[in-house]
């Protein structure tokens, strides 16, 4: 499994574990509950954001991996 690949999976992991908090966020009536998951959101958006330069670097690194792909495409 290449960089690229590993990197790829743990993108769509993270967005994943965003997406959950988020959803957690909206659904919950418990407003100390809301707080901690919009919260937990948000770190996950910014490792999410720091995955994404990661796999940017990778790709400028090993043109041949350029085979247009997109961070944000699922696998």
């Amino acid at each position: 499994m290449t960089v690229q690949t590993q990197i790829q999976q743990a993108l769509s992991s993270a967005q994943s574990v965003e997406a959950s908090l988020t959803q957690f966020s909206l659904e919950t009536e418990n407003q100390q509950a809301k707080q901690l998951f919009q919260n937990l959101a948000q770190q996950q958006k910014t490792i999410v954001q720091q995955l994404e330069t990661r796999y940017n670097q990778v790709l400028q690194e090993e043109p041949q991996f350029q085979q247009n792909q997109d961070p944000n495409q699922k696998q």
